[in-house]
């Protein structure tokens, strides 16, 4: 199974781009993983803004691919339940689950609509620089849970 991480915007930060790195090279040492950096579509418009950012998510998207969408709406996991939603998805045989940070404005309905979870981080908000460090550091959280390793205190 492959961990995919996507989001809208710029390139990772300097600030955030160490540990971003860390955590995927850690998460490496469990699934194959990657980063999916969306460019932000040139629009003033809010609505216009979010329908182009469908688009460009829409046609990277695979039939087959597990959505998961961050959204403040969605459901909160502790992480041990983050893991157990992981290893489920592997006993499901899913060949791929995407984990997708929105742009600004949040996601399109249209992507919603395409999603097979929806997973809040907090009831915070946080800059979305920052939840890609945290998306990170929780799948390799989650990973070492799966594997009963010391990273984890329970």
């Amino acid at each position: 199974m492959k961990l995919s991480l996507w989001t809208i915007g710029k390139p990772h930060e300097p600030y955030i781009k160490q540990g971003v790195e860390e955590f995927t090279d850690r998460i490496s040492r469990y699934f194959p993983v990657e980063w999916k950096i969306f460019p932000v579509p040139k629009h003033n418009n809010e609505d216009q803004l979010k329908k182009a950012e469908a688009a460009l998510i829409l046609d990277a998207l695979n039939k087959d691919d597990y959505l998961v969408v961050l959204d403040e709406k969605g459901r909160m996991y502790s992480s041990e339940q983050l893991a157990d939603f992981i290893q489920l998805r592997g006993n499901e045989s899913t060949q791929k689950i995407i984990f997708l940070i929105g742009g600004a404005y949040g996601v399109d309905q249209v992507v919603m609509k395409k999603a097979r979870a929806t997973w809040s981080l907090s009831a915070l908000t946080f800059p979305h620089q920052l939840v890609r460090l945290i998306l990170a550091e929780q799948l390799y959280r989650a990973c070492t849970i799966l594997r009963n390793e010391k990273y984890h205190h329970r």
